[in-house]
């Protein structure tokens, strides 16, 4: 039997380097593998796949974004895919457009969060009503969390019983080989960044945008109240711009905070670590919670779809209300007073990952779907 022919479709070649390539060296066993994506991934020698640079860009431009569209259309056309299978939004909308119009059999799509989720009134009803097109131009729709695929049904985005999810959820699952406990990599690190051993790092990794909660980790580290060092480590691109205000927020304890660009190797820092916050005001999955995990790393982080479905509450971390200050200073407090139920909710996470989200079961999952299609 010939092999089938799939692309996947993301818009950062970071997405591919961090999610995807599992996905691209298990596929490609069965199948012929291409991606299509903004660029060429770090990665992308190790994935046995075609790459295709589009110019897919995260920030809206209508003239480009057609652009993109058509030479996606284009590139479907060409190749002649059985199945196209996009990740994120902006890339799923083009990519699930242009398979429909180009005449794709099998249009698969992953939502990992909704952008209007946090919008209201106009902005929301359009980015809503975008989503809805997309799923409309998709045959089969998966979703990175199960409290995700309810958000979807519930608001009407998706008919009922038609998402699915991989498993228990995360778009990859945790590389255990490299995220894991390393007490080298932490006193390394720790040395690097001038942080003593004693100190508690709290960590956030993510994009520094308001959406991620940022201000409010700030803010409620600002107010924290602790007879314990403490640190916290921002590693992450600026990308709105918000480093100055953060700054600003953090006057008073700017000794005690470290600020990171990108990093390829974030495993190190978790290693580093003791708590990982994520406020996020919206998340699909919550990736980091479960690589901070399995690192041996507790979080603290908002009660938000997705991050519900990323960490069980009172064993693997403590929630929050999204954007509550006051409780995300006493959550980052309690970790602070005591020792022991830091130590035992980061046991407790590692164990909950290491059963539900191995890298191999969500690879294999998704090739088991595959083959269902």
């Amino acid at each position: 039997m010939p092999r089938k022919r799939i692309c996947l479709v993301c818009a950062d070649p970071a997405t591919f380097d961090a999610f995807l390539l599992p996905h691209a060296v298990r596929l490609s066993a069965d199948h012929e593998v291409s991606v299509a994506c903004h660029g060429r991934p770090r990665h992308a020698e190790k994935a046995r796949a075609t790459f295709h640079t589009v110019g897919i860009e995260r920030a809206v431009s209508p003239l480009r974004d057609l652009r993109a569209l058509l030479a996606l259309r284009r590139l479907f056309r060409r190749e002649h895919f059985d199945l196209v299978h996009s990740f994120t939004p902006k890339a799923g909308l083009l990519a699930m457009l242009a398979a429909r119009l180009a005449g794709v059999p099998r249009r698969l799509h992953t939502f990992t969060g909704q952008v209007w989720a946090t919008q209201s009134g106009l902005k929301r009803r359009g980015l809503k009503a975008l989503d809805r097109l997309l799923a409309r131009s998709a045959t089969h729709v998966l979703a990175d969390s199960a409290s995700q695929a309810r958000f979807l049904e519930n608001e009407g985005v998706i008919a009922p019983g038609r998402i699915a999810v991989i498993g228990d959820g995360s778009i990859c699952g945790v590389n255990f080989s490299r995220f894991k406990p390393d007490p080298a990599a932490r006193a390394a690190l720790r040395a690097e960044l001038a942080i003593a051993d004693e100190a508690l790092v709290f960590l956030f990794v993510g994009r520094l945008n308001l959406d991620k909660g940022v201000l409010d980790l700030a803010r409620a580290f600002a107010a924290m109240k602790t007879s314990r060092p403490a640190c916290l480590v921002f590693v992450g691109p600026d990308e709105a711009g918000m480093q100055g205000q953060v700054r600003r927020e953090l006057s008073a304890r700017l000794a005690e905070v470290r600020f990171v660009a990108a990093t390829p190797t974030p495993e190190r820092f978790m290693s580093a670590s003791d708590v990982l916050c994520l406020p996020s005001h919206r998340e699909g999955f919550g990736s980091v919670i479960i690589e901070a995990a399995a690192c041996g790393c507790p979080c603290v982080a908002s009660r938000i779809y997705g991050i519900t479905d990323a960490v069980e509450e009172g064993s693997g971390g403590l929630l929050h209300a999204p954007g509550d200050v006051a409780a995300l200073r006493r959550c980052l407090e309690q970790l602070a007073a005591d020792r022991e139920l830091t130590a035992r909710l980061g046991r407790d996470a590692r164990a909950r990952v290491e059963k539900l989200f191995p890298e191999q079961r969500i690879t294999d999952g998704l090739a088991a779907y595959y083959h269902a299609l």
